[in-house]
């Protein structure tokens, strides 16, 4: 599809989909419960390996949270069944369940929207003690907390396709199934996943923090690669399943100061010759989710198609930069394991309407959102050094209980460079 048709597309997707003052965005109008799909994909058949949660009562419960933030204060992890089992507990796993009555619901590391979890998460990797002799993909199971095998490959091959990437480099991919969200949101299911998979970029980056690794999205690979290198694009394979659409796939890797220069994406002849090569080799079948089929929405389909990414040139960037300046002052007050807010995690749903916070808490809180848009990517705070782009999106925050603040309608400007552009699209009071 030529990009400016594409662009025109998605313009028109995202005018259909916004609020009214006078209607909401098409939905159903209801929820359907006897066809709520099952949040939990499994691959019926795939070889299953148990992965194990951290013992809560392990001592001493390190990292801490504030070390996060905090360049070369946590050492890195080697790559192990444990360590690879402790970067998806903190990154896509259930921390909590919840109960009303008989309606019983989990939550996750990973924020989403609806707790409908629209996201799923894959791990290729080389061989590993413990897990495999051999390089191969993995499909995440956060019920189980297990990893599905999907796919195993030659270990020449697989180190071939990451011959640019550091040692123990392995990806990670993220999909969405956009029936999760549209069986409740309707149209703006396509919004809710990007949301989704947002979410899940910083949780996996947050993740890789904890372990002592850096993580960086591969933005040059086409959605194609990232199909064939995730098997999504194979159809026996969804039969009378809901289908998966590709979104990323990040390089992950210990944390290394050696200086090198590394391509934000993967030799498209070297995909391809992996993914020929294991073709023989897949197992497994997708679970479906719903009873019935799910409820067509076009304007979805129309925008997946017109947001399809094609390959393109990568750029190198240079890693063995400090990637995050020490903090002079911590966030929390009481110190707390990167492990314990991880699982506490939670959404906000009420205010008691008469509590307010300092102003330095609040700050500091806002600090955590910066960018640092001036700096190289590597250099840039954690998460924000794992987006190989400029920030685009600013915040418009309500303030109402802001101790030696005026409440008001504040933005605040996440890249400096685009203050003129903001002020032009804003009423000229503000």
């Amino acid at each position: 599809m030529p990009e400016n048709i594409a662009l025109a597309q998605v313009m028109r997707y995202h005018q259909e989909t916004k609020h009214q003052f006078n209607r909401y965005a098409r939905a159903l109008g209801y929820l359907d419960w006897a066809n709520q799909p099952n949040p939990f994909r499994r691959f019926q058949a795939a070889p299953l390996i148990q992965l194990t949660l951290r013992d809560p009562d392990e001592t001493p419960d390190r990292p801490a949270y504030e070390d996060l933030y905090r360049d070369g204060s946590v050492a890195p992890a080697s790559i192990s069944l444990q360590s690879i089992s402790h970067f998806f507990e903190y990154a896509l796993s259930i921390t909590a369940w919840k109960q009303a009555g008989e309606t019983k619901w989990a939550l996750r590391s990973n924020p989403s929207s609806g707790n409908l979890h629209p996201t799923e998460g894959y791990l290729l990797i080389g061989p590993v003690p413990d897990l495999a002799p051999t390089a191969a993909l993995y499909h995440y199971t956060s019920k189980e907390h297990c990893l599905e095998q999907r796919v195993s490959y030659s270990n020449e091959r697989f180190a071939a396709l990451m011959k640019d990437f550091p040692p123990h480099a392995f990806l990670v991919g993220l999909s969405s199934i956009h029936w999760r969200e549209a069986w409740k949101y309707g149209e703006r299911a396509f919004r809710y996943c990007q949301h989704d998979v947002g979410h899940a970029i910083g949780t996996l980056r947050i993740a890789a923090a904890a372990l002592g690794w850096r993580m960086l999205l591969l933005e040059g690979l086409s959605d194609e690669s990232i199909e064939g290198l995730l098997g999504l694009n194979r159809a026996t394979d969804f039969e009378q399943a809901e289908r998966e659409c590709p979104d990323l796939i990040a390089m992950v890797c210990p944390e290394d100061k050696s200086p090198r220069e590394i391509p934000l994406s993967l030799e498209p002849s070297e995909v391809e010759e992996l993914v020929r090569e294991s073709l023989p080799r897949w197992q497994g079948k997708a679970n479906r989710l719903s009873v019935d089929n799910p409820v067509a929405w076009e304007i979805i389909d129309e925008v997946t198609a017109a947001s399809r990414k094609p390959g393109r040139e990568p750029r190198y960037i240079a890693l063995g930069l400090s990637s995050t300046p020490k903090e002079e002052e911590p966030l929390l007050a009481t110190p707390l394991s990167a492990r314990h807010v991880i699982h506490q995690r939670r959404s906000a749903l009420a205010f008691d309407g008469k509590t307010a916070i300092s102003a330095d808490s609040f700050f500091k809180m806002l600090r955590r959102v910066m960018p640092g848009a001036a700096l190289e990517i590597a250099a840039r705070p954690m998460p924000w050094d794992a987006i190989p782009w400029d920030p685009m999106i600013h915040l418009a925050m309500f303030v109402h209980r802001v101790n030696d603040t005026v409440p008001g309608l504040y933005m605040l400007l996440r890249d400096p460079s685009k203050k003129e552009t903001l002020q032009k699209a804003m009423h000229e009071q503000f």
